[in-house]
């Protein structure tokens, strides 16, 4: 039987013959410093830099210390250093061609890795000006803007490039289809609550509205969010610039945040609902429509008033629709001449007969005042708030015809002049 150790030269020979990369060792990246075998630090196969994707990268980025995350960030501006070098010495010798299309877009992966690097270091506390200087520095595509065919070839190639024009055109459908999704999400939760809010008794039309309409506004700023952090936008970064500014936009929008206060306010109390007669801020009629801004009053006369929310929680609201009953106050004078006591039947008998007048609580008829020029009573008959003018009206009317039947006088301011002759 042949001795092992007599076969250790044959073996040696073998694998020199069929692996003759194993005398080179670790020079092959150095052999070509602007070939397709330039690496990077990240424990990667020779070559295969640039073919790694973006989110395996991540990946492997993420246990790495800020020390070591340095030197990824170093190996990988050399590979995009050696891209722009063969990008500026193609184009000097032969312009345009195939191969300095293919180029580019070699510098476009390398580019976009590059600035994932320098995003994982900056977030471990590294210092990333060096790096994010010379990315935006070298990021510009390198085309002679007078040679309109260069132009026009480098454009296009962008388009159909993976990390180009393809990228952000899936990138951009990727947003828009997340907020697509969101909306139909939002309409549905906004169905949900308005049903849910129209089978509970305990809210106010007003509440109900506030509800419907932030329920969807809420859904569609999570959808927001959500669709920019996957196409790659820092949300942490942007909700902390807006934090910051919140204190110089507070500042600004102090009167609209002041109304925004109050609207929350006359949404949690419920002083009036949509359709109550009101008189706020010196304005008579009817609510139209509360947001968080303004109170909308659609007076008598069907003019629109908008009123500030703080002018309408900071003054006497008065809400003549809150209670299911009013009182109407009404006053009556006849003349000093005329019977009183046939004036009070009069009246109590125009009331009593009127089918809106209720009777309870009992009207109150009685005499009230003896004034310059009559003797006045008081007419209260209790009503449903809806029928508060109605009543008003008809019993002036009947009253009206009534003493004018019976010969009963409606006296008007009257002054009487005595006149003393003296001789």
């Amino acid at each position: 039987m042949m001795n092992f150790r007599s076969l250790l030269p044959v073996l040696a020979f073998l694998c020199l013959w069929f692996y003759p990369d194993l005398l080179r060792g670790n020079q092959t990246a150095d052999e070509n410093p602007v070939g397709g075998n330039q690496r990077a630090s990240v424990d990667l196969p020779d070559g295969q830099s640039l073919d790694i994707s973006e989110k395996h990268l991540s990946l492997l980025l993420q246990p790495l210390t800020k020390d070591e995350l340095m030197s990824e960030a170093r190996a990988w501006q050399d590979i995009v250093k050696a891209k722009v070098t063969q990008i500026s010495t193609l184009t000097i010798k032969a312009g345009s061609t195939p191969e300095l299309k293919k180029l580019r877009e070699e510098k476009a992966s390398a580019l976009t890795r590059f600035q994932l690097v320098i995003a994982e270091l900056e977030s471990k506390g590294g210092d990333v000006a060096e790096f994010v200087d010379y990315a935006n520095a070298v990021s510009g595509a390198q085309v002679d803007v007078t040679d309109a065919g260069a132009t026009w070839e480098a454009f296009t190639g962008w388009l159909v490039a993976k990390d180009g024009g393809v990228k952000w055109g899936l990138q951009i459908l990727k947003f828009l289809g997340i907020v697509f999704i969101f909306w139909i999400i939002a309409r549905f939760v906004r169905r949900v609550v308005a049903r849910a809010t129209e089978l509970s008794d305990r809210f106010s039309e007003l509440l109900e509205q506030f509800m419907v309409t932030i329920s969807f506004r809420a859904v569609m700023c999570i959808g927001l969010l959500v669709a920019l952090g996957t196409v790659g936008v820092n949300v942490g970064a942007l909700l902390a610039v807006i934090g910051g500014a919140s204190f110089i936009i507070g500042f600004a929008l102090q009167d609209t945040l002041g109304n925004f206060a109050s609207g929350v306010m006359l949404l949690i109390y419920r002083p009036f609902d949509v359709g109550d007669s009101v008189e706020v801020g010196g304005v008579n009629g009817k609510i139209d429509r509360v947001s968080l801004v303004s109170t909308t009053i659609r007076t008598f006369d069907n003019k629109v008033v908008l009123v500030p929310n703080r002018n309408v929680w900071g003054q006497v609201i008065t809400n003549a629709s809150a209670s299911d009953t009013r009182r109407v106050d009404m006053i009556f004078g006849i003349g000093y001449d005329d019977d009183a006591d046939k004036a009070r039947e009069i009246l109590g008998r125009i009331v009593s007969n009127h089918e809106l007048v209720l009777e309870e609580p009992e009207p109150v008829i009685q005499l009230h005042e003896l004034a310059d020029s009559s003797v006045n009573f008081i007419c209260r008959p209790w009503v449903n708030t809806g029928d508060y003018w109605q009543v008003h009206w008809d019993v002036i009317q009947k009253v009206k015809a009534e003493f004018d039947r019976e010969g009963i006088s409606i006296p008007y301011p009257q002054q009487d002049i005595h006149i003393h002759q003296v001789s």
